[in-house]
Parts: C-alpha cells; structure tokens; sequence
C-alpha cells in the first residue's frame, strides 16, 4: 500500500510542478491555488509513505517519477525538444526506480 501512496505522490507532484508552470510566477490565483493544493497532497503521501518505506529509497522514486514524467509532459504540452539524449536519460531515471522497487526493501 505504500507504494501506491508513494506513486500517488509523485503524481501529485507533477501537479504542482505543472500549475507552478501556469501560474506564471505566481501572478496568476487559480493555477496557484491548484499548485499549493497538489504541493501539500504530494508532501503528505510522501510522509506516509516513509513510515514503511526507506526514506531514500521513497525519496528517489518520489522525485524520479515526478522528473521523469514532468520531463515527457513537458515535450507534449510545452514543446520542449525531445532529443534521444534526454529520452535515454529520461529511460535511465524510470529504470532506477524500478530496481530500487525490485530490491525488495521495505
């Protein structure tokens, strides 16, 4: 169950990550309110999912799904350019998280 929490988390952090985006430095209220709101849900499926889980290891998958997926978003909705050596790094990052889940600590 804490893994789950924990990706729930990470998704939560793409939230805030892409309404700090719309919010345009913070001059804009509504895209403000969805980050602060996506912010503080992200912070606190991480907590829980600490009590279960290695710090580090839910430290590393919380961030690393958030980058990587932050990162893809960011080539559909934004335009950044996908060139083959942010894919390969965006590939190195999903496949860390997997061994750190495949390591069977918890």
């Amino acid at each position: 169950m804490a893994w789950i929490i924990l990706l729930i988390g990470s998704v939560c952090e793409v939230g805030w990550l892409i309404g700090m985006k719309y919010a345009d430095g913070f001059t804009r209220f509504w895209p403000t309110v969805v980050m602060l709101f996506f912010m503080i849900a992200s912070v606190g499926c991480l907590g829980l999912a600490v009590k279960s889980i290695p710090a580090g290891t839910a430290y590393a998958v919380w961030t690393g799904g958030s980058i990587a997926a932050v990162a893809i978003i960011g080539v559909f909705l934004f335009g950044e350019p996908p060139t083959p050596l942010r894919l390969a790094s965006f590939a190195l990052i999903i496949a860390g998280m997997v061994g750190l889940r495949l390591s069977g600590v918890e």
